[in-house]
Formats: C-alpha cells, sequence, structure tokens
C-alpha cells in the first residue's frame, strides 16, 4: 500500500491547505508525531481523527504495507524521522510506496514571517533588544547602510548578501519599536511599513500598474518627479527641496538639492553663487561632477579606496627587513 507524508509550512495559516492535502488527509489513518501541530484543531473540525504518536519508522514503513497511512509531518518536515523511514522501507522484501503531498508552501518572501517572529522574541526576552529606542539605533542603522554600500563598492556579493540582512534588521527593528506606541501616538507595525512602500510603488509607477504609456527611461523620470510634487503638495509642503535629508554626507547633500533644484527649473545662477572659499569650490565641483554624469560621494570614495591601498603598499615595502 502507501504511505503519503503531507507538510506544511509554519508561515501559513494552518487551515489552509491545498485540495488534494485536505482529500488524502480524509482518506486514510491519520498519524502524526506532533502533538501540538497547529493544523490538529482544523482537522476536529472536519471530523478527521489524528492520531498522536511515538514517531516509530519501522512501525510506520510495516503498517503502510497492509493500509494508506497519511502521516502529518511536524513543521520543521520531520526530515531526520523520515529518512529513517524510507532506509526502514528499502530494508523490506516490498516496500511501501512513500508519496510526499505538501498541503502549503512558502511564497516568494515568507522568510519574512520568521524575521518578525525573531523580533518580537528579542525585544521581549534579550536585555539589550529591549533597551533600544529610535534614538539609540541610529548609528547602527548608519553603519549597516555603510557596510552594505562598501561590500557593494568591493564586489563582495557573498559579503552583500549578510550586510542586506543586516540592514533589514534595522528596519524591522524600528518598525518593532513603533508597534509599541498608540496610533495617536504615531505608532504603526512592520505591516503598515510594508504597505505603505507598496502603495507607493504602484503609485509612483503608473506605467507598469495603471497602463501609462511611456517612451523609455526618461519619461519615466519625468512621470516620477510629477507625481513626487504632487505628494509633496498633498502634504503641505511647498519647496522642491523639501524630503532631502540634510543629515546625509555633505556630497551627496550637495548632489541632492542641486538635481532637485535643476528639476524645479531653478535659475543656475544660484549654484554658482554659493558660498564663499573652499566649500564654495567644493560646490562647484559638485556641479561640474553632475554635468558630466559622475557621482561625486562615489568618485571621492574611489579615489579614498585608491589611496588606502597605495598606503598599504607603502606600509608593507617599508616594513624592516624587506629589503634584506
Amino acid at each position: 500500500m502507501t504511505l503519503v507524508v503531507v507538510t506544511t509550512s509554519p508561515r501559513v495559516a494552518p487551515g489552509l491547505l491545498s485540495g488534494r492535502a485536505w482529500a488524502v488527509l480524509g482518506s486514510g489513518r491519520v498519524l502524526t508525531g506532533s502533538g501540538d501541530h497547529p493544523l490538529l484543531p482544523y482537522l476536529a473540525e472536519e471530523d478527521i481523527p489524528v492520531e498522536v504518536v511515538t514517531p516509530d519508522p519501522v512501525a510506520l514503513a510495516r503498517e503502510s504495507l497492509d493500509t494508506t497511512i497519511v502521516w502529518l509531518a511536524a513543521q520543521d518536515g520531520d526530515e531526520p524521522f523520515m529518512r529513517a523511514v524510507g532506509r526502514a522501507a528499502l530494508d523490506m522484501p516490498e516496500p511501501p510506496v512513500i508519496e510526499l503531498v505538501p498541503g502549503s508552501y512558502d511564497l516568494p518572501g515568507a522568510r519574512f514571517v520568521d524575521m518578525v517572529a525573531v523580533m518580537d522574541r528579542l525585544r521581549r526576552d534579550c536585555p539589550w533588544d529591549a533597551r533600544q529606542t529610535h534614538e539609540s539605533l541610529v548609528p547602527y542603522l548608519l553603519e549597516e547602510a555603510y557596510e552594505v554600500l562598501e561590500t557593494i563598492e568591493e564586489g563582495d556579493h557573498a559579503a552583500l548578501r549578510e550586510e542586506l540582512g543586516d540592514l533589514l534588521f534595522q528596519v524591522v527593528f524600528h518598525a518593532r519599536l513603533a508597534q509599541e506606541r498608540s496610533e495617536e501616538d504615531g505608532g504603526f507595525d512592520v505591516d503598515d511599513v510594508v504597505q505603505e512602500l507598496v502603495d507607493k510603488l504602484v503609485r509612483r509607477h503608473p506605467h507598469v500598474f495603471a497602463g501609462t504609456v511611456v517612451d523609455g527611461a526618461e519619461e519615466v523620470n519625468a512621470n516620477w518627479d510629477a507625481i513626487k510634487a504632487a505628494e509633496r503638495a498633498a502634504k503641505g509642503r511647498e519647496s522642491s527641496l523639501d524630503g532631502v535629508p540634510m543629515g546625509q554626507p555633505a556630497l551627496s547633500l550637495v548632489l541632492g538639492l542641486q538635481s532637485r533644484a535643476e528639476r524645479a527649473g531653478a535659475p543656475d545662477t544660484l549654484s554658482r553663487a554659493v558660498g564663499q572659499g573652499i566649500g564654495r569650490e567644493l560646490f562647484d565641483l559638485v556641479r561640474r561632477a553632475r554635468a558630466a554624469g559622475l557621482d561625486p560621494e562615489a568618485e571621492l570614495r574611489a579615489a579614498a579606496r585608491d589611496y588606502r591601498d597605495r598606503v598599504r603598499t607603502w606600509e608593507q615595502s617599508a616594513k624592516p627587513g624587506d629589503n634584506a
């Protein structure tokens, strides 16, 4: 006969199963080794009895020879146990047929649920995480963002995966802190953050989501600017420069201000009359970099990396005994 193994995902609501899984669960004797399996109450509602047993791979394989047995796997998949069942079946003269039926499975992004659960646990049970605030986390947010930047500049794609995770943790952490405030005090949760992002992306990409016809990337940028201008007006922001974060590094700040002002139609004479001394020269260098299609922050960072490498080479060559 047959042993049917039904697996489920802990990231999907337990009552949501495939039609095939529901059919299988109602077709034979159902066993599980997980007395706390979250699917059990839903099976009871459907009058599907489930026997909670001590996992015994040999006994399970033998029972499957005479009848159809449905094994409801734990949400971790029961992989070690199922491998033992497979080995026991192969030792039999006529092994039973073993069929795997995914009752539910992860969609892309489902692992984000794990991150939210871990964050909740850390906030409750870790003394360090429990005492953090938005303000205390600011240095870590900046540090993680710069570490992501460094891996990109170095072309270290393996490290990029880890650093993006560290940066994502900061986003989830701030959302968890906000969740503890009342709605009147500006509280929100991570779902609110994601929903606002999704709404914004859909709103700013009408050529993708609303059938707007565009002729290339330049028209996409023009539409983006127009939509952002409308959003600023709706929020009561009068200046095209509203929303440019003044706390960012100076070169990036100047680049952002100049770009926004140019798109708003500000006369070039304003940028040429800014400041004095070295500050004015640096401001003008940013303008020249923009005119050449360059990112001044990236250019200076590239020069800094080159200088770092040259100093390291000099240090190695200057070590005592190297010329012996």
